[in-house]
């Protein structure tokens, strides 16, 4: 079985929100600069997952998205699922043709390990994920990180501002 990143970072994504909404919706720029990842892959998992209502998303200023449900109530199969990743150990793809057409010698083995995967996933909620102490460390780390990098950009826009504001006065004394 082979976790593809489609898979990979919707769960990532989700936690993320899961552990920075709580004071509101989470802008997708935000999580794709502390996670890394693109902005417009980030567009496309939240479209799937606001269809499978997993997460809700908030217009307007200060909007960006929510969890649809308590992180109690969503299990990380469930992210999985609704962006379509395939959970599937078996070459076939559990359709029993993976030797010339006809079920292999390991076809049941497989099965077995994906709906032990599956069920896995199942139990495991982003709440459970969420109280691990290794996951709160890392994403205190990460939500610094970003403070940081806003901070440098305000501090360089501040300062471009001067400028222009300068260039603008030296002209007009001229």
């Amino acid at each position: 079985m082979k976790l593809t990143t489609k898979g990979r970072y919707a769960v990532t994504a989700m936690l993320d929100l899961c552990l920075h909404g709580q004071d509101g919706p989470v802008s997708l720029s935000d999580i794709s600069q502390r996670q890394g990842i693109s902005l417009s892959y980030l567009e496309q998992l939240f479209a799937k997952l606001r269809k499978r209502a997993l997460v809700k998303s908030v217009r307007g200023p200060g909007g960006g998205y929510r969890l649809g449900r308590s992180e109690a109530d969503i299990f990380i199969a469930q992210v999985v699922d609704a962006v379509n990743e395939s959970i599937d150990s078996t070459r076939c793809l559990q359709k029993g043709n993976c030797q010339d057409g006809e079920t292999c010698l390991t076809h049941y083995l497989w099965t077995d390990l994906s709906r032990q995967i599956h069920q896995f996933l199942s139990s495991i909620s982003l709440y459970d994920l969420m109280k691990n102490r290794d996951v709160q460390v890392i994403a205190e780390r990460q939500n610094s990180k970003l403070k940081h990098s806003k901070v440098k950009y305000v501090r360089s826009h501040a300062i471009l501002e001067w400028q222009d504001l300068s260039l603008l006065i030296d002209a007009e004394v001229s």
